[in-house]
């Protein structure tokens, strides 16, 4: 066990990861926009530090990092969760202010965080850590009108590499997992019907996104001589693999 920063830490998948690290013994940094969330998802789970953050405003970031240097002195573990799926448009019609917005939450603000750490883990004694990045299906193949999410996640596996080759020499671990038609607010409507790549609208099947928190825990609990790379979870029957 360890210490461990999530964001996006006060819904969905997040939530899901949290509590299963801090069911597991981990004490963790509950990072989000908004501290109500937050408190909901430290409720009686453990050794919890709630942590308003703003992914996209480096102050906010730092202050995040401070806060957890200040509370337990190290860093073991960041998983970089916090995103939105901006705007859903074709190309031609995603305005810039909405490209923009995504791109600041789902890769610069991941670049941030993994900033901050990578740089606690490498002067620390013991030293080293591990960064696992949430990728999502998307980094891999899109779904129709997400040009925005999809160029973000794309990207995230180029940070997962960068990270993964730069963090060798100081023990740092990085690793990326990609989340399929986990259930959470997000995903409710799939059940109604989701816009396919023909045109199409069917509905899509979902998973448990507790499953989600214990394949992050798997990931975590490697020897730092040990790393997944990438992990894809996903509803087992969702319109992923082959033609649909």
């Amino acid at each position: 066990m360890g210490v461990a920063v999530i964001t996006g830490a006060g819904s969905g998948v997040g939530r899901s990861i949290a509590t299963a690290l801090l069911r597991a013994g981990w004490q963790v940094a509950l990072a989000g926009r908004r501290a109500g969330p937050l408190e909901q998802t430290a409720a009686g789970e453990g050794s919890a530090l709630v942590a308003p953050t703003d992914v996209t405003a480096p102050d906010s970031v730092a202050a995040l990092f401070d806060a957890v240097h200040r509370r337990w002195g190290r860093l073991d573990l960041l998983v970089n969760n916090a995103g939105v799926f901006g705007p859903s448009a074709p190309v031609d019609e995603v305005d810039v202010a909405g490209w923009q917005a995504t791109v600041d939450t789902n890769l610069t603000g991941a670049f941030l965080c993994a900033r901050h750490a990578f740089a606690m883990m490498k002067a620390q004694r013991p030293r080293g850590g591990r960064i696992i990045n949430n990728g999502s299906i998307s980094a891999h193949t899109p779904r129709p009108n997400s040009v925005a999410y999809t160029a973000t996640k794309h990207a995230i596996t180029g940070l997962t590499k960068s990270i993964s080759l730069d963090g060798r020499a100081f023990d740092i671990a990085c690793g990326q997992i990609d989340i399929g038609n986990a259930a959470t607010e997000m995903t409710r409507r799939f059940a109604g019907g989701v816009l396919q790549a023909d045109g199409s609208v069917a509905p899509e099947p979902v998973f448990d996104s507790r499953h989600v928190g214990d394949a992050v825990l798997y990931m975590a609990s490697l020897p730092l001589d040990a790393n997944v790379e990438f992990l894809t979870i996903m509803a087992t029957a969702m319109p992923y693999v082959g033609r649909g």
